[in-house]
């Protein structure tokens, strides 16, 4: 496919997430009006909160729509230049208030599964939170809550991630967990948010608009439109290395994480090395 017809496809694809989001934004404002008056005239608990859970799927859809209409444009504008690829979590970055947002998917033990950032700043504190096993989207998967801090506070609270981090120029990192029923699939952080839209609220909403639309909801995809990136490479080096050093594939991860850190590379980076058989790593391999 040629990349103008490429572009079309993507930005029109765009389009239609964000028309059925809207569509889907006004059933549940007609619904939550509906149960306004059901409370009003008969009164009932019942009724108050069923009104306020579809404001808040209505206010969750309108997000989502948003978003997807942001990446329309740049889809419709972009040249075809690969480095130049309009990234979905851009226009998020952009909805937050900020140049910089990661979203990571976490498993059972809060590991990450995979990664999509808005720009390199944003991607190496991932990268960082891999290898050190700490950070503020673990945090967030982790409780389940909102995690903040800025200035000191970020080195206090995290002594390996932190100095890290605002070695980068980071100064402030607010992360909201992607809340399902009964569990959590990961993380939003903003870097530097600063003022105006970056607020606590907003990015609650953003977060819960892309697990229950982006992320779970009818238009799914998982993948962030082409713009999440796997652990994949690390897997495939680990297991590579556990046999060539005869250890456990979680001795192994941790062996690339140590050489990452060690070397200031992304633990991608390490790992593509591994595998092509330029790092050694275990000895008389």
């Amino acid at each position: 496919m040629v990349w103008g017809s490429r572009r079309d496809v993507q930005a029109e694809l765009a389009r239609c997430r964000a028309a059925r989001a809207r569509q889907r934004a006004e059933h549940a404002t007609a619904c939550a009006e509906q149960q306004e008056i059901l409370a009003a005239s008969a009164g009932g608990e019942l009724h108050r909160h069923l009104a306020d859970a579809y404001r808040r799927s209505a206010e969750c859809h309108l997000s989502s729509a948003r978003l997807q209409e942001a990446y329309a444009e740049r889809m419709s504008a972009w040249g075809g230049d690969e480095t130049s690829r309009p990234r979905f979590m851009t226009c998020v970055a952009e909805a937050c208030g900020t140049p910089s947002a990661a979203l990571t998917l976490m498993n059972a033990d809060h590991g990450q599964l995979s990664v999509a950032a808005s720009d390199d700043p944003s991607r190496t504190a991932q990268d960082l939170e891999f290898v050190l096993g700490e950070g503020p989207a673990h945090d967030a998967s982790v409780s389940g809550r909102l995690v903040a801090a800025s200035g000191r506070t970020i080195e206090r609270r995290w002594p390996a991630f932190g100095p890290a981090l605002t070695s980068l120029g980071i100064r402030e990192v607010l992360t909201a967990p992607l809340r399902t029923e009964g569990s959590c699939i990961g993380a939003l952080a903003v870097f530097d948010p600063g003022a105006g839209p970056g607020t606590a609220d907003t990015l609650t909403v953003i977060a819960d608009a892309l697990t229950r639309t982006v992320l779970l909801g009818p238009d799914a995809d998982p993948e962030l439109y082409d713009g999440a990136d796997h652990r994949d490479c690390v897997q495939q080096a680990a297991g590579m290395l556990s046999v060539q050093a005869g250890c456990r594939v979680q001795d192994a991860l941790a062996l690339i994480k140590a050489r990452a850190f060690a070397d200031g590379q992304a633990p991608d980076a390490v790992a593509r090395r591994i595998i092509d058989g330029t790092l050694k790593l275990a000895q008389g391999s």
